[in-house]
């Protein structure tokens, strides 16, 4: 949210994610306020290098262009000191000459020349190569150019590059020469004297700007090298563009206002996977363990100040390896020795139910889609006032009809979610069907435990949180408004009461806190609900497979706008890009002339060969990729490069069991009779290159191993002294059979076995220690081999 935003007067704002100057987020649009509240959450992987995050706040704008009032840049080197907490940060007034990105190639070198008269005079010779990802201007590629100069106390000598047009990939490739010295016994009359010693006092400095023909040219970014780290050495490097030192310094910064961010960055340095192998496989051995306390990946969770963070690597690595289930009966079995009450079974967060939580996220959010998104869609884009509480009740409103809006919406969620257990995936069923087991097991004369077990994650933690939050679960693009967030919450609490009505043993009606909600239940048939949430966990708890039915509904997976290239179907007309609404569900990718509209094109998921990013060199634009099918491939540009990311891997995933995928792609397009990346002339030859997303049939998340246990490795690396401290305690417990030393250091921790627990606990410490060698080796060899100026 943000706070005291100018104009003094009640605007429309908006806020917008940026990577350097490319938007790749944008926030609904909060009417009429001064203090907007957004409430809205982004998750991302970062598909490139960039040097800022920024935060821009708008003023909408109806007639004109929307006015930008302020924003918040955070450098990536300090994201870390922000991270996992909230923060105010001032707006900071928005300047022309510090909004730049990108980076310039350049060769730099010092030659020694002896003039025809015997003298030695020193040339600075710059090669300005290339340039990379410079920004769009107005939404188009740059019309760039470079002024490279050679600036001292007395002397400004600049020289310019020729103009690269459409392109935020300019290849320059000029050469330009300064003198830099010459001798005080040269006579030839010159527009400056410069003495050896001056030398220090020079730089040389790179200007790239965007030729703005009628207009004023646009400045894109500076670097600045000076010309005394050259000596008689040649430097060539990527240097980042800067913003200009001036800036604008006479703006005020302390009355634009504030905003409240939440940010959560996590960078990992990952090295080759067999450094890692053995980490990997003590993690992986956990569920062998005896007891489970004593395994690594229990060990981490307790040395981790908030278990979620270990949760997170953890849980997507054993699901990596097919590893998960074992493990999460292990750790349930153990939570459940502390249990003394059966309705009390998995309601606390333990490392057994945030690990079957984040199972879920990951796993179930197809099973959310198809399940949730066509009804929820329904209620947000069509909302009934649904209000029943008298106390919030506004006038006019009418509570009957209200509960009977309240009660269609609830009856259609609890339908779909009950018929749905078809869809759910056989990892989650798998887990259940071992919860399930061990709380009968646990409490053998209960006969209800065994739907509660159950009940308690894929009602309470599941279903009826992604109705709440929506946006959370990609079930909706923005945080709905506080009207149909009312609605949510109100369905999402009767999905709770009606998915534990399986499971209680006391009265349905004495387990709410509302008289309203009381007074709503009554209408309901209590037999017939409980019949079908008993029917619905015992499918969704077993491990016999489900024939899929053949009249499912396609289910949509992602929609939204991009540009297309024309793929020259007919002989007329230039082949250019136009703006289409793209739709991809399970069985068909399309493109229309706008939403909702009937589809122009359809491709069948069945005949995608494959969908891989396209060069930027083959159309001078951005973010595009393409689609591989039975006729020419589709040439689509994404509106940014996360979006161009998550378009890619939507459709691998979805055509990853297609029988017919290719192995190998043209990276660049068939353009003016042969590829551009491989110049053959004939149109249908084989790809040059080999598809990136060429993988087995049967993986079904996308999950980078070696990333998530170098994330565990930097866990355990910065709780290096809680497991040195807990190894201190299990010795003295195995030795001396004591008392524990320093209570409070460790008096939490679970210590089954003192001597398996430190066993294992020596091993992690020798693991991290080797890693921490290897990692400084790395660093090391990074930083030797880096030149001046490189990224």
């Amino acid at each position: 949210d943000a706070k005291h935003l100018v104009p003094n007067k009640m605007r429309d704002f908006f806020c917008t994610i940026n990577l350097d100057q490319e938007e790749v987020f944008r926030t609904q649009v909060v009417e009429k306020s001064l203090s907007p509240y957004f409430g809205e959450e982004f998750y991302f992987e970062i598909p490139r290098t960039f040097q800022w995050l920024s935060f821009y706040i708008y003023d909408k704008s109806v007639l004109q262009k929307d006015l930008r009032i302020g924003k918040v840049s955070i450098k990536k080197e300090d994201l870390c000191n922000y991270t996992g907490k909230e923060n105010w940060f001032m707006l900071q007034p928005i300047d022309s000459n510090s909004e730049v990105q990108g980076k310039v190639h350049l060769e730099l070198k010092l030659n020694e020349l002896i003039t025809d008269n015997g003298s030695v005079c020193q040339q600075l010779v710059v090669h300005i190569k290339e340039c990379h990802g410079l920004p769009l201007i107005n939404g188009q590629n740059c019309d760039a150019y470079a002024t490279v100069s050679l600036v001292g106390p007395s002397r400004n000598d600049q020289k310019k590059t020729k103009v690269k047009k459409k392109t935020s990939n300019p290849q320059f490739n000029e050469t330009f020469y300064f003198e830099v010295t010459r001798s005080s016994s040269y006579t030839k009359k010159s527009q400056f004297q410069v003495e050896e010693e001056d030398i220090e006092k020079l730089e040389v400095r790179v200007d790239l700007w965007n030729n703005g023909n009628l207009v004023q040219d646009v400045f894109l970014g500076e670097i600045k090298v000076p010309v005394k780290v050259l000596r008689n050495d040649s430097f060539q490097a990527w240097y980042l563009l800067q913003p200009r030192e001036n800036g604008n310094k006479s703006s005020k910064t302390d009355d634009l206002g504030s905003l409240r961010l939440n940010i959560c960055y996590t960078e990992d340095c990952v090295l080759p996977s067999e450094y890692y192998t053995s980490l990997r496989n003590l993690l992986l051995k956990s569920s062998d363990v005896q007891p489970i306390s004593a395994s690594a990946a229990y060990i981490l969770s307790e040395v981790c100040r908030d278990k979620y963070d270990a949760v997170l690597p953890l849980v997507r690595l054993l699901l990596h390896h097919h590893k998960l289930v074992p493990f999460v009966a292990a750790v349930a079995e153990l939570d459940l020795k502390d249990t003394q009450e059966a309705n009390t079974v998995f309601r606390g967060n333990s490392l057994a139910t945030r690990c079957v939580d984040e199972m879920m996220k990951i796993v179930g959010k197809h099973y959310l889609k198809v399940t949730l998104k066509p009804v929820i869609d329904e209620i947000c884009e069509s909302p009934k006032p649904c209000e029943i509480d008298p106390v919030k009740l506004r006038e006019g409103d009418n509570v009957e009809i209200n509960m009977e809006n309240l009660r269609y919406y609830v009856d259609k969620v609890f339908r779909e979610i009950v018929r749905s257990s078809i869809s759910c995936p056989t990892l989650m069923c798998d887990v259940f069907y071992s919860l399930r087991h061990l709380a009968a097991k646990r409490f053998p004369n209960d006969p209800h435990v065994q739907y509660s077990a159950v009940s308690s994650f894929v009602f309470l933690r599941f279903f009826a949180v992604a109705v709440v939050s929506p946006h959370t679960f990609h079930l909706r693009p923005h945080h709905p408004d506080a009207q149909t967030s009312r609605t949510l919450t109100l369905i999402s609490k009767a999905i709770q009461t009606l998915g534990s009505w399986g499971s209680l043993t006391k009265s349905k009606l004495s387990s709410f806190k509302e008289m309203f909600m009381c007074e709503f239940f009554k209408t309901f048939q209590e037999e017939k609900f409980t019949e079908s949430v008993k029917k619905f966990l015992d499918d969704v708890s077993s491990t016999e497979s489900k024939e899929p039915s053949g009249l499912s509904e396609p289910v949509h997976l992602k929609e939204g706008e991009m540009y297309k290239r024309a793929q020259g179907r007919t002989r007329i007309g230039k082949k250019n890009f136009k703006k289409r609404w793209f739709c991809l569900t399970s069985r068909e990718f399309t493109y229309h002339k706008q939403q909702d509209k009937e589809p122009i094109f359809t491709i069948p998921i069945k005949n995608i060969l494959a969908v891989e990013k396209l060069d930027e060199s083959s159309f001078n634009k951005k973010n595009m990729f393409q689609v591989l099918h039975g006729e020419k491939p589709l040439y689509i540009q994404a509106n940014n490069c996360v979006e161009a990311s998550e378009w890619i891997e939507a459709l691998c995933r979805v055509t990853r069991c297609n029988q017919k995928r290719l192995s190998f792609y043209h990276p660049s397009a068939f353009l003016n009779g042969n590829w551009l990346c491989c110049k053959a002339t004939i149109e249908n030859t084989v790809g040059c290159a080999r598809c990136t997303a060429d993988v087995p049939a049967d993986t079904q998340i996308e999950i980078d191993g070696d990333r998530e246990t170098e994330r565990i490795y930097s866990l355990f690396t910065i709780n290096m002294s809680k497991l040195q401290k807990l190894e201190e305690a299990c010795g003295s417990i195995a030795v001396y059979q004591g008392p524990r030393k320093e209570p409070d250091d460790y008096s939490n921790f679970t210590i089954e076995d003192s001597v398996a627990t430190f066993h294992t606990l020596k091993q992690i410490i020798d693991i991290i220690e080797k890693l921490n060698e290897s990692h400084e080796k790395y660093r090391k060899k990074r930083s030797s081999s880096a030149k001046y100026g490189s990224e």
